[in-house]
C-alpha cells in the first residue's frame, strides 16, 4: 500500500478523501498545519505529498520550496486560486503537477497514480547512461554531475532521460508533453520552458553555448552530451 500525505487545513475533505483512498490501497496521512505534515515527513516514508496552497502558518507555495530543497517527493498542488500564474508558479518552484479545486476525487487518484508511476523504476534492466561529466542511474533515478549527486525532482529527472537515452534527437514541446503526460495542457508551453530551464541550471548548461541540451529556435530541443564508452566509465 503506497502512503500519501495531505497537508490541507480543511478537515471535512481530507477525511472525505482519506476514505475514498482507501478503495484503491492508498493510505492517506492528513496535516492540518504545514508545521505537522512537516513532521510527518521527517518521522516516516510517504511515496506523495498533496499540498494546499492556501494554508496557515505558512502558504503552500513556500513549503513547496522547503520541501524540494530536501526531497524529490512527487508533489500534487491543491488550490481553490486557479488562475494561470499560480500553475506556472508551482512548476516553477518544483510541484509535479497541480490541480484546481473543486475536484472530482477519482481525477486526484488517477494522478496520483500517474505521479506514483513516474517515481517507479519502470526498466529495472536498462543501463546507465554516461555522459561527459554526467551519469544517469536509471535504477536509483540519481544523477551525478562532476562526481557530485545533483538533487532533481521527478519531472525533471524524466525529461533528462527521456532527451538522453535519445541523445542527437530533436523533441519539440508536443512531444515532449506527450512523454511526460500530466502537464496542464493550458500551460504546458510555459511548463516545458520551465522544466528546461530548471534543469540546465542544476547542470550548469549555458544555454548559449549547451554541454548537454540544445535548443534548436522554433524546432525544438536535443540532448548534445558526449556520450562516454560504458566500458571506460566503469
Amino acid at each position: 500500500m503506497k502512503t500519501i500525505l495531505i497537508i490541507d487545513d480543511d478537515q471535512d475533505l481530507t477525511n472525505r478523501l482519506k476514505q475514498y483512498f482507501a478503495q484503491f490501497e492508498l493510505e492517506l496521512l492528513c496535516a492540518h498545519l504545514p508545521s505537522a505534515g512537516l513532521e510527518i515527513l521527517a518521522e516516516r516514508p510517504v511515496d506523495a505529498l498533496l499540498l494546499d496552497v492556501m494554508l496557515p502558518e505558512k502558504d503552500g507555495f513556500t513549503l513547496c520550496r522547503e520541501v524540494r530543497a530536501k526531497s524529490d517527493i512527487p508533489i500534487l498542488m491543491l488550490t481553490a486560486r486557479g488562475e494561470l500564474t499560480d500553475r506556472v508558479l508551482g512548476l516553477e518552484i518544483g510541484a509535479d503537477d497541480y490541480l484546481p479545486k473543486p475536484f472530482e476525487p477519482r481525477e486526484l487518484v488517477a494522478r496520483i497514480e500517474v505521479l506514483l508511476r513516474r517515481n517507479k523504476v519502470t526498466q529495472p534492466l536498462e543501463h546507465n547512461l554516461h555522459f561527459d561529466g554526467l551519469t544517469i542511474d536509471i535504477e536509483q533515478h540519481q544523477v551525478t554531475l562532476d562526481n557530485e549527486i545533483i538533487n532533481l525532482t521527478g519531472m525533471e529527472f524524466r525529461l533528462l532521460h527521456l532527451l538522453s537515452k535519445n541523445a542527437g534527437r530533436v523533441y519539440n514541446r508536443d512531444e515532449i508533453l506527450n512523454e511526460l503526460r500530466g502537464i496542464d495542457a493550458d500551460v504546458y508551453s510555459r511548463s516545458i520552458d520551465i522544466l528546461l530551464s530548471r534543469l540546465r541550471q542544476k547542470l550548469n548548461d549555458d544555454v548559449n553555448a549547451p554541454k548537454y541540451i540544445k535548443t534548436l529556435r522554433n524546432v525544438g530541443y536535443c540532448f548534445v552530451g558526449k556520450k562516454l564508452d560504458k566500458r571506460a566509465s566503469l
